[in-house]
């Protein structure tokens, strides 16, 4: 059984991953979303932590970003980067982490073969949302938000998803074994 202070430091360490992975930042041309790391982050703290505390992680990431640490992309913080146009896909880390934690809780992370669809779809679930959210804060019509906010970033969601594939099954064999 966990203590609560051991509770709490898996979720602030969820929080802190996301924001370390913010930091890998790549400008997409004509689009106000860069690629990041930080999806990554949320798919993998999630297969970890499981639905509540990998939710938990991401709600302490957006919080401490919001009240001014700089832990989104590129060092950006405060509540106008979760209201802006790109906040959709920040939001959309809740809804993801949830997700992909609660399948993760019935073994869906723990072979390649299932992992890497699961990581994908926690990748795709974060670009509709953000689509979305950027088309309705940009007035932008939906051909140009998904040219803007979705199609530059399957490489990189699809890459995220096989590394996040193969690293969840890897690192549950080696705890399995390392238990007594």
């Amino acid at each position: 059984m966990r203590t609560r202070a051991q509770e709490g430091a898996l979720v602030l360490g969820a929080a802190l991953c996301t924001a370390l992975f913010a930091q890998v930042a790549i400008a997409v041309p004509g689009s106000p979303v860069p690629i990041t790391g930080q999806t990554l982050a949320v798919v993998l703290t999630a297969a970890a932590l499981g639905p509540g505390r990998g939710l938990a992680g991401q709600v302490a990431y957006l919080l401490l970003g919001a009240v001014g640490l700089p832990f989104f992309a590129k060092g950006a913080s405060g509540w106008g980067a979760l209201v802006g146009p790109t906040g959709g896909f920040l939001v959309a880390f809740l809804p993801a982490a949830f997700l992909v934690g609660l399948a993760a809780r019935q073994g869906h992370d723990r072979r390649w073969w299932t992992a890497g669809p699961l990581f994908l779809a926690g990748q795709l679930l974060i670009l509709a949302i953000g689509v979305s959210w950027l088309r309705m804060k940009t007035g932008l019509d939906s051909a140009t938000a998904l040219q803007k906010g979705f199609v530059p970033f399957i490489p990189g969601g699809l890459i995220k998803a096989v590394i996040a594939g193969l690293v969840m099954p890897l690192a549950w064999k080696f705890v399995r074994s390392r238990a007594p």
